[in-house]
């Protein structure tokens, strides 16, 4: 990872070096992380690439879905049997083309589950303009739709802001919900 682009590196024990996230969710749930518990796109396209030339797909043409989304879902479930509960970060922006295969593998995984044993929380940011003196909820509207667009219905939106979030901005945001 590059530090210029992603800030500090966290490193982890067994020697991940990761996304600086991990080492705030090592933290706050006080498990240590492993490499097994981050994952970059290039792992994944090395991973299935991999596969293809052992023979893994019989030949057949690999494609994002079901090959790359298959193998972000099989990555999700190392472990799995280990934990109460997993929290699984896509960083990124919603509407990159670099994140689409993890949003729809992350939704085939919900829907694998049996019902209630998953929730899609989203993290967004109300930009508060200091020339106008308020916050900017299109943002944050236009993710969630970008998001339901995709088949993943936020049931948690957990909003930042430099200012306390009136309650006209909360119930504009709930009304995309």
């Amino acid at each position: 990872m590059s530090p210029f682009e992603h800030g500090e590196v966290f490193v982890t024990d067994d020697g991940a070096e990761t996304d600086l996230d991990l080492g705030h969710y090592e933290r706050f749930t006080g498990v240590p992380a492993r490499n097994t518990d981050s994952v970059s796109s290039g792992r994944i396209y090395s991973t299935v690439l991999e596969k293809e030339r052992r023979g893994d797909y019989l030949g057949k043409t690999i494609q994002v879905i079901p090959h790359v989304t298959n193998q972000i879902k099989e990555f999700l479930a190392i472990g799995d049997d280990e934990v109460d509960f997993m929290l699984c970060e896509i960083g990124g922006t919603v509407g990159d083309i670099e994140g689409l295969p993890f949003f729809e593998a992350i939704r085939q995984f919900s829907h694998d589950k049996p019902r209630g044993q998953c929730i899609f929380m989203h993290l967004t940011l109300l930009p508060y303009l200091a020339a106008s003196g308020e916050l900017k909820t299109k943002p944050t509207q236009h993710s969630v739709k970008e998001l339901q667009s995709i088949g993943i219905a936020p049931d948690i939106l957990v909003c930042r802001s430099e200012h306390p979030i009136p309650e006209k901005e909360r119930e504009k945001i709930a009304a995309v919900l």
